[in-house]
């Protein structure tokens, strides 16, 4: 429905806003009868008319005050001279402002005093020289003492808690790439909440790939370097301008529900480790003694095999030795070696032998308590 005026007023038309329509030249509109823009002279008498009516009168006459081209001039210089002295800005020396034109990059200022055109240029200052922390632990940062689990590669759960240090790094860029400040202005969105994530997201991927037994006990040092550095490269790779100093982690624990049946493994884990380690103590002890042993007797049996051989050949030599002999003079060989026979086997016996002859017809006296000592 088309808007119509039925305020019940006499006088011209007016539109919605309290402002007459176009076209309509009453109360001094601004285009003429014929619906043509008015005359630049008409506006300028105009604004000095609103002008007189925003000063008060004054002067011996009690005339208002005179408004011609010099005054206007004057008011347009303070005017400007206001918007000029309106950009001047300062930078600390913990920061770094970024500089914009009608919304789009146009330079870092530097600590000290800057100038900037006011309603064309921002500047948005960065704090690059404060540290921050993001705290990462089971309660999303507040202090309820929730747990923060995490699944290992051996598939144990692990309670981790632990803080981020970072700030807006000062390196210089890249040829072609924007100051990390400025990267920090257009290129993040909620700092803290992205650090957060990432951080997590890295400490979980760092954990997910070890095991529990290291994670615990003295493997956590290599644990917080890793996440470190894949922080770092997120956050590169996301273009943030963010520069991860240090990752703090509190000693990882197992949960609550499970704490004391894995303080009971780890107990079992140790003592088995003990009676392994008494073990082979023992077995340092035996072995070597037995190893010796073992080597004594293969040595005794090939010094045995040595003699045995030595002697089998020697007995051989002599077989052969006296064989060529005997085909010299079998006879007397043959009695040669029936006595060292019989000088052999009787040589060791205690008998006295007498010959058939020699007691015959008288008692023969023998001393045998002498032969004996004789014989020995």
């Amino acid at each position: 429905m088309p808007w119509q005026d039925n305020s019940g007023n006499k006088g011209p038309s007016r539109g919605p806003w309290g402002q007459p329509p176009r076209g309509n030249n009453g109360g001094g509109g601004r285009r003429g009868n014929n619906g043509e823009p008015p005359d630049l002279e008409d506006i300028l008498q105009a604004s000095r008319q609103r002008l007189k009516r925003a000063f008060p009168r004054g002067g011996p006459g009690g005339g208002g005050l005179p408004l011609d081209r010099g005054m206007l001039g004057l008011i347009g210089a303070a005017i400007l001279g206001l918007w000029i002295f309106s950009g001047i800005y300062q930078i600390d020396p913990e920061e770094q402002g970024v500089k914009t034109t009608f919304g789009k990059y146009a330079g870092i200022s530097g600590a000290g005093l800057h100038w900037r055109a006011p309603i064309i240029q921002g500047v948005t200052k960065v704090p690059v020289d404060e540290q921050q922390t993001a705290t990462i632990n089971g309660d999303g940062g507040g202090s309820g003492g929730r747990e923060n689990l995490m699944l290992t590669s051996d598939r144990n759960i692990v309670d981790v808690n632990f803080t981020v240090n970072w700030k807006i790094s000062r390196a210089a860029p890249a040829p072609g790439e924007f100051p990390n400040a400025a990267k920090y202005i257009f290129n993040v969105e909620e700092p803290q909440n992205m650090v957060r994530a990432v951080s997590e997201a890295a400490m979980r991927e760092t954990v997910g790939a070890k095991e529990l037994e290291p994670i615990i006990t003295s493997g956590q040092a290599e644990v917080v370097e890793q996440t470190r550095l894949r922080i770092q490269e997120v956050l590169d790779y996301y273009d943030s301008g963010i520069e991860v100093l240090r990752v703090n982690m509190e000693k990882p624990e197992v949960p609550g529900a499970v704490r004391d049946a894995f303080a009971d493994v780890i107990k079992a884990r140790n003592e088995k480790a003990q009676m392994i380690n008494e073990a082979q103590r023992a077995a340092n002890q035996i072995v070597p003694v037995a190893e010796g042993l073992a080597q004594k007797a293969i040595e005794e049996a090939r010094a045995y095999a040595a003699r045995v051989e030595a002697d089998s050949i020697g007995q051989a030599e002599r077989f052969n030795k006296i064989y060529t002999e005997y085909s010299y003079a079998p006879e007397v060989t043959r009695q040669r070696m029936y006595l060292e026979t019989v000088e052999g086997v009787l040589g060791g016996m205690n008998k006295i032998i007498i010959e058939e002859q020699a007691g015959r017809g008288v008692v023969p006296y023998l001393p045998l308590n002498e032969l004996k000592s004789n014989n020995n």
